[in-house]
C-alpha cells in the first residue's frame, strides 16, 4: 500500500514538473545501465573488444561496418583509459536519442505527454538491457532520432536550418550503420507522395538536406566506392539468402515477428492511454499524425518490404532504432487528455517494467550462471590470457609484444588487455587488416592464439610457417564455472 501511495505521489509530482521528471529519468537510466555492466561484466563484451581492435587504426572504412562507433570507443579509451567509459558512452548515445524524441514530441502533446512517450519506448529492451554494449546499433540511435526531429521540424516550420540538420543526421547515420537506408527511403517517399509535404520539393530545403548528407557522408562513400563496397559482403553474410519462393512470403512476416517480443512491454506501458484514431483533428494535427505514423512504422514496413523483395532473412538486433517514435505515436494518437489516472498508471507500469529489466539483468550475471552454465562472454578470462601470452612472448624473445594473430574474440582480448597493447592481424588474414605491414610483423614477432579445440587455423600457418606452438593455456572462466583452453604459438622476430 505504501509503495502504491509513493508511486501515486511521484506521478503527481511528475505531472506538475515534467521537465524535472524527464531529467530525473535520464539520470536514473544513465546511472543504472552504466553501473550494472561495470559491476557485473569482469570482461568487456565482444562488440566493445571488436571496436577497440578496429578503432585504434583510424580507417575511413573497414571490411564489416562503418567506422564511427569504433572511433568513439578509441576516443573514450584515450580520454578515460577505463572500461567503465565504454558503458558510459553507450548511455550517452541512448539518452541523447531520448532527448531528440522528447524534443520532437514536445510541440505535439506538451512536456508531460513528451515525458510519457519516453517512458513508453523505455519499455523496449533495446534501450535498456541491450543498450549496455556499445556498438553500431547503439550509436545509430541518436542520429536516427535527430533525423526524425529534423524531418518533422522541416515540414512544419520550413526553415533551411532544419533541412540542413536533417542532412547532417542522415549523413552521420551512414557513418554509424548502413541500416539508415530503411529510414531514408520512407522519408523520400513521403515527400513525393504526401500532398502537404510534396510542395517542399519546390523549395531549397530538401535539396540542402541531400547536399549536406552527401558532404557529411562523402569521405566514407568515396572509400566504399574505391573498395568495391566491401562491407556489403558482411551484410549479405548476416542476411541469409532466399532458399525459394516461400521465403519471399515468410521472411517479411518473420522480420516483423522478430520485433514483437521487444515491443510488448512498451505496448503494456502505453495501454492505459488508449487510442482514438477517429477523433476529429485539425489539418495541422492530421499532418503531424501522418509524420509520426511514418516515423513510428514506415521503417519496419520498409525492412519487411526489402525482405519480401530479396527473400533474405533479417536479424532481430537490426530493430534497435525502429521504435524510437512509437511512444510519440501512442501519446499523440491517444483520445484521452494527457494526465490524470491513466497517465499515472503509465508511470506505474513503466516502473514495474524497469524493475523487471534491472532484476533480470542482475540475475543473468549473478544467479543464473551457476544454474544454466551457459557461456557468457562477459566472464571470459581475457585479461589473464593476455598476461600469459605477453609474458610468454617476452620470456622467449626478450622483446615486448607488438602483434597478435587471431580472431576478433581471442586475439582481440589479448590486443586490449595486454600491457604491451599489440595490434591484431584479424584471422591471420592481411586482407582483413590491410593497415598491418606483414614484413614489420615478421621483424617484430608475434603471438598467434586460437581456441585449442579447433586446432591452429590454416591461415596462421600459411602466414607464418615459422610459428612455434606452445603448450595450451587453460584458464577458468571469471564466474559461473567452466574453463577455456587456448592454443597459442610464438613467431620469433626475424630481422
Amino acid at each position: 500500500m505504501r509503495t502504491r501511495t509513493s508511486l501515486t505521489n511521484a506521478a503527481r509530482w511528475i505531472e506538475t514538473h515534467p521537465l524535472y521528471g524527464f531529467g530525473a529519468f535520464a539520470i536514473l537510466h544513465f546511472s543504472i545501465w552504466t553501473i550494472l555492466p561495470a559491476l557485473l561484466y569482469p570482461n568487456l563484451p565482444l562488440d566493445v573488444i571488436e571496436g577497440l581492435v578496429y578503432g585504434r587504426e583510424w580507417q575511413l572504412g573497414y571490411d564489416k561496418l562503418p567506422p564511427l562507433p569504433w572511433w568513439l570507443l578509441e576516443t573514450a579509451r584515450l580520454a578515460a583509459g577505463h572500461d567503465v567509459a565504454y558503458y558510459m558512452l553507450a548511455q550517452v548515445a541512448t539518452i541523447t536519442s531520448f532527448v531528440f524524441v522528447f524534443a520532437t514530441t514536445l510541440p505535439l502533446v506538451g512536456p508531460f505527454g513528451a515525458f510519457l512517450s519516453i517512458l513508453i519506448i523505455d519499455g523496449v529492451q533495446y534501450f535498456n538491457f541491450s543498450s549496455v554494449k556499445f556498438n553500431h546499433n547503439v550509436i545509430e540511435l541518436p542520429f536516427w532520432a535527430l533525423a526524425g526531429f529534423a524531418f518533422h521540424a522541416s515540414l512544419r516550420r520550413g526553415r533551411n536550418l532544419d533541412w540542413i540538420l536533417l542532412g547532417l543526421a542522415v549523413g552521420m547515420a551512414l557513418w554509424a550503420k548502413y541500416f539508415v537506408v530503411v529510414l531514408a527511403l520512407p522519408l523520400v517517399l513521403f515527400l513525393l507522395s504526401d500532398g502537404e509535404a510534396r510542395p517542399t520539393l519546390r523549395t531549397p530545403g530538401p535539396w540542402l538536406a541531400l547536399l549536406t548528407a552527401l558532404v557529411v557522408a562523402g569521405p566514407h562513400l568515396a572509400w566504399l566506392i574505391s573498395n568495391d563496397f566491401l562491407p556489403l559482403q558482411y551484410v549479405e553474410a548476416r542476411a541469409a539468402p532466399a532458399r525459394g519462393f516461400i521465403d519471399h512470403l515468410l521472411r517479411p512476416l518473420q522480420a516483423i515477428g522478430l520485433q514483437l517480443p521487444s515491443l510488448l512491454p512498451a505496448l503494456l506501458i502505453a495501454a492505459p492511454l488508449g487510442w482514438s484514431l477517429k477523433k476529429t483533428v485539425s489539418r495541422g494535427e492530421a499532418f503531424d499524425r501522418r509524420i509520426m505514423s511514418l516515423l513510428a512504422f514506415a521503417p519496419t514496413a520498409t525492412l519487411a518490404l526489402i525482405s519480401m523483395l530479396t527473400g533474405r532473412a533479417t536479424v532481430a538486433p537490426w530493430g534497435f532504432p525502429l521504435w524510437l517514435f512509437f511512444g510519440t505515436w501512442c501519446v499523440s494518437a491517444s483520445g484521452e487528455k494527457i494526465g490524470g489516472e491513466r497517465a499515472r498508471l503509465v508511470i506505474s507500469l513503466w516502473s514495474g517494467v524497469f524493475v523487471v529489466y534491472v532484476l533480470a539483468f542482475i540475475a543473468d550475471y549473478t544467479v543464473l550462471p551457476s544454474i544454466d552454465h551457459r557461456y557468457r562472454a562477459a566472464f571470459y578470462p581475457g585479461e589473464q590470457l593476455a598476461v600469459e601470452v605477453t609474458s610468454g612472448f617476452r620470456a622467449a624473445t626478450g622483446r615486448s609484444l607488438s602483434y597478435v594473430i587471431g580472431d576478433i574474440w581471442h586475439g582481440g582480448n589479448v590486443a586490449h588487455y595486454s600491457p604491451d597493447r599489440p595490434r591484431l592481424l584479424v584471422d591471420g588474414n592481411p586482407r582483413r587488416s590491410p593497415w598491418i605491414d606483414p614484413s614489420d610483423l615478421r621483424a617484430r614477432g608475434a603471438v598467434a592464439v586460437w581456441a585449442a579445440g579447433d586446432g591452429m587455423p590454416a591461415a596462421h600457418r600459411q602466414l607464418a610457417a615459422e610459428l612455434v606452438v606452445q603448450a595450451p593455456i587453460t584458464l577458468p572462466m571469471r564466474a559461473g564455472g567452466g574453463k577455456v583452453v587456448i592454443g597459442w604459438a610464438i613467431l620469433r622476430p626475424m630481422p
